[in-house]
């Protein structure tokens, strides 16, 4: 059985429960990394009930940037949230930008002085969270479904309010506790604008 085939089965819904064009389902994810699952399975599936709308909340943030403590998560161009920052900078004729964070990135790795900062960070600070949200929305959006999406995440400052005794936030501020941690950014970046699929560490 494929991962859609068994995620069809765990989000399946009683048919009739909804009523067409007027109820709004709420699903609730633990974190929302590729958005894949959500596009070619759990969307289209629950947009077979002709709701309203759909509204996607995820218990944690943005996943913006890789992890190198301990969750596999390297890739830039695999995170929605990237590709959403993409398309962002796309949309506003903003891409030349690309290139001068690549030029930084590479700059900031060739630091032998131990202060490497994030390069990266900077392009988010462009958009507002709510912005990235809803073009998070439109991408994980099947070409097929008529419904309203919506992608509500979690915010930073609730996350902390909720885990005040975790602080290992980094793959959604990009504020790493090791300049290790900043390395491996840019080295993502300089791989996804490379057009290397290779990790980043």
């Amino acid at each position: 059985m494929t991962r859609n085939e068994m995620v069809s089965h765990v989000y399946d819904i009683t048919y009739g429960s909804i009523n067409p064009k007027t109820d709004t389902i709420v699903v609730v994810d633990d974190s929302i990394v590729r958005g894949t699952t959500l596009k070619q399975s759990i969307l289209h599936n629950l947009a077979r009930l002709k709701p309203k709308k759909i509204i996607v909340v995820s218990s944690a943030p943005q996943i913006r940037y890789p992890d190198c403590y301990g969750i596999d998560m390297s890739k830039l161009g695999d995170f929605v949230a990237f590709k959403a920052l993409i398309a962002l900078l796309e949309e506003t004729n903003q891409t030349s930008l690309l290139k001068k964070t690549y030029d930084l990135c590479i700059a900031e790795n060739k630091n032998q002085k131990g202060q490497i900062a994030n390069q990266m960070k900077y392009l988010y600070d462009l958009f507002t969270y709510e912005q990235i949200s809803k073009k998070i929305a439109e991408i994980v959006t099947p070409e097929n479904v008529k419904c309203e999406i919506e992608v509500i995440y979690q915010t930073i400052d609730n996350l902390h309010l909720a885990c005040p005794n975790h602080k290992g936030d980094w793959y959604f501020t990009g504020n790493y506790p090791t300049p290790g941690g900043n390395k491996v950014a840019n080295r993502a970046f300089i791989n996804y604008f490379e057009g290397n699929n290779a990790r980043a560490y």
